[in-house]
């Protein structure tokens, strides 16, 4: 039987005439990190929307913990969210929240948990990203590493077997970013759950993914393990990888001729 907590089959979707992808296929195993990296634009933030049930592909397979999310009804897609953890890009913090309960609010949804347990719940997470001290401040009183760290702790309260990170490491310090990442496959590994890691950080991907894809053009260009990934000889892989700017994935956007553009082309809209 297979592990596979996630598996995405000839995935087709798009934006009007714009298509975002064209026959993707991936898998994320259980206890492991799978990281899905790529430029901007590619669909990266685009594929978790898919996979967590919150748009639909034009056709294609997107299966979660073996059940088909197209086929789900609402309640389904509520039953299936409460399994999974959601780190937001930003963090999204309610910020007229305490941390504590931000990190409690999850529980107070869903639950229905004396305080003293509840609080009981809610400092173990804290003190497991660091922050127990910080359960009384306010969102605007934390750092960007901290508010990170504090959104952390609201996507494992439920303990969920499926935990989503969309791009953990923007904005942050050296600092903070080496403690989101070692927080990322420490909680991976401490509590056996499966993690999905968007993001176009390499290097900091390179040192927790167990797997990870390459996003590009629609397609899954390669996958592997971070090691076989820096040494693929595939050059859109050699290009993001090193951070090339010149190669297979353009500067850029797609234009009319310059000269002719800039000298009577079409009116602008």
């Amino acid at each position: 039987m297979s592990d596979a907590v996630v598996r995405v089959r000839d995935l087709h979707y798009g934006f009007g005439s714009r298509a975002i992808f064209a026959g993707v296929d991936l898998e994320a195993h259980r206890g492991r990190v799978t990281a899905v990296m790529g430029p901007s634009g590619t669909g990266k933030t685009t594929l978790l929307r898919l996979i967590t049930g919150q748009v639909a592909p034009a056709s294609g397979s997107v299966e979660v913990f073996g059940q088909e999310v197209t086929r789900l009804d609402t309640a389904g897609i509520y039953a299936l969210r409460k399994r999974m953890g959601m780190l937001f890009q930003n963090g999204a913090l309610l910020t007229d929240l305490s941390v504590f309960e931000n990190v409690a609010f999850p529980v107070r949804e869903h639950a229905r948990l004396p305080e003293p347990v509840l609080r009981q719940l809610v400092l173990t997470k804290l003190h497991a990203v660091g922050l127990r001290g910080a359960a009384d401040l306010m969102p605007p009183e934390l750092s960007g590493g901290m508010a990170r760290r504090v959104a952390l702790a609201r996507a494992i309260v439920m303990d969920p077997e499926l935990l989503i990170y969309d791009e953990p490491f923007v904005g942050l310090d050296p600092v903070s970013m080496g403690v989101v990442v070692r927080l990322i496959r420490a909680l991976n590994d401490a509590l056996g759950i499966t993690s999905i890691v968007v993001s176009h950080d390499v290097r900091e991907l390179a040192s927790i993914a167990h797997h990870s894809y390459l996003l590009s053009g629609g397609k899954v260009v390669a996958h592997g393990t971070p090691a076989e990934l820096d040494a693929s000889p595939l050059p859109v892989v050699r290009q993001f990888m090193s951070g090339e700017a010149d190669g297979p994935v353009p500067f850029h956007y797609p234009a009319p001729d310059y000269h002719a553009d800039l000298l009577g082309g079409r009116p602008r809209t």
